[in-house]
């Protein structure tokens, strides 16, 4: 299974039926959850990195400060989106959920422009009025700001602009963040299971075998994107990133019985069209044959 195409689905399938594995550990609080996923995470993330022999470039990491601050406040930011998410889809947020993941790329557009000073095009410009329009009327149906969305939309986007430049792959890069977050993470979950009586003292090995599955389910979509970047043009990767979200949309309504009535569909609508409108303008600028990656 080497075609790329199939890692790319393979990646942001697993990516968008995440609240189908979040909904099993429904009886779990939200903050287990993430110490949970981040503790079990990385010790799958060290166990694969040991079976590849890529654990080597740990000692040159340990002499760069530099780098392991940002590493650390990439690993905040990837914790704070995790929490988002998960308590998203245990109070049955998964459609606001997934308009989060819509806008992100649309987020990331703006912060290009305000911290990396880029400049938009006319249609970049378009498709940012367009989504802001569409925010801006979701959150005018129901009373308030979709705070779940933006939060998901502002942690990711913020969270891929700190590994814009990082010096490390995205397996190590993930491996690192879950390093940095464990003198938290362990002492944390200890404490949890002492005071609050965690899944560890339920005797519950259904529930325990779905939180020791957070290893694989946080790692294995980052090995096949990994994959799938190494061999297809990022402008054709950038297409199957919709997919996560559009899982996660027809899960919520579908599956979980979300609302999602012609009102909200305006909203959704406007973003679509100003994802439509800054994919076409990637694939026109360049040449209506993306460059190889």
């Amino acid at each position: 299974m080497r075609h790329p195409a199939v890692h790319a689905l393979l990646a942001f399938g697993l990516w968008g039926l995440m609240p189908l594995y979040i909904r099993q550990l429904a009886g779990v609080p939200a903050m287990e959850v993430l110490l949970q996923r981040s503790a079990w995470a990385l010790v799958f993330l060290l166990a694969v990195l040991a079976a590849l022999g890529r654990l080597a470039w740990l000692r040159e990491v340990a002499r760069q400060p530099r780098l392991l601050a940002r590493f650390a406040v990439s690993a905040l930011l990837l914790s704070v989106n995790w929490l988002v998410y998960i308590v998203a889809v245990q109070e049955g947020h998964v459609v606001e959920a997934s308009l989060g993941y819509f806008i992100n790329p649309l987020f990331s557009v703006v912060l290009g422009v305000l911290v990396l000073k880029e400049r938009l095009t006319t249609p970049q410009w378009v498709a940012v009025a367009l989504a802001a329009a569409g925010v801006a009327w979701l959150g005018w149906l129901v009373g308030r700001p979709p705070w779940i969305a933006l939060t998901l939309a502002a942690s990711f986007g913020l969270y891929g602009l700190m590994r814009k430049t990082a010096a490390l792959g995205a397996l190590e890069g993930l491996t690192l963040e879950t390093l940095l977050m464990a003198p938290l993470v362990l002492p944390a979950l200890a404490w949890w299971t002492w005071q609050h009586g965690g899944v560890f003292t339920q005797g519950n090995p259904v529930l325990l075998g779905w939180l020791l599955l957070a290893g694989p389910m946080t790692a294995l979509p980052l090995l096949f994107f990994g994959a799938a970047a190494r061999g297809m043009p990022l402008a054709t990767l950038g297409m199957f990133q919709y997919l996560s979200p559009t899982l996660q949309l027809l899960l919520g309504v579908f599956a979980f019985g979300e609302p999602f009535d012609p009102q909200r569909l305006i909203g959704f609508a406007l973003i679509w069209s100003a994802l439509a409108l800054v994919s076409a303008d990637a694939l026109r600028r360049a040449g209506g044959a993306p460059p190889a990656s």
